[in-house]
């Protein structure tokens, strides 16, 4: 006969470590999905990898960026759309407009970003894009 194993019976630690456990989960869940609708979106532009420009989205207006021989012109309220350009392929216009806090527009030849910051997350926007 071999041996037998001890029979396991829960204690009242583990229901407390149970009951801390959800709780947190309550918590994390709770808090991220509070957010203040006030909260207005930043696009931040960035030629070369430097910064050159911040505007709020939250009031539409209009502006032109050059570099590297390229011009867009970027309208901006709500989020930010690239509305011309004079580059080539036209892939910074044909993304359309972003948004949301995470979202870019890449203008390769000019080497043009435009990302979206801050602002209260949305639950149907990606968490990651990959490839």
């Amino acid at each position: 006969m071999g041996k037998r194993l001890p029979r396991l019976k829960p204690t009242p630690w583990d229901l407390a470590v149970a009951l801390c456990v959800a709780a947190l989960a309550c918590a994390v869940l709770f808090g991220a999905r509070r957010g203040d609708a006030g909260e207005y979106v930043t696009a931040v532009v960035y030629a070369d990898g430097a910064e050159v420009d911040r505007v709020r989205t939250d009031a539409p207006s209009e502006r032109a960026y050059s570099a590297n021989g390229y011009t867009i012109q970027v309208q901006f309220g709500p989020g930010a759309r690239v509305v011309s350009s004079d580059c080539p392929t036209q892939d910074c216009v044909h993304t359309g407009a972003v948004t949301y806090s995470g979202q870019s527009i890449v203008c390769l030849p000019a080497r043009i970003v435009i990302r979206l910051e801050g602002g209260a997350a949305s639950d149907d926007a990606p968490d990651a894009v990959l490839g």
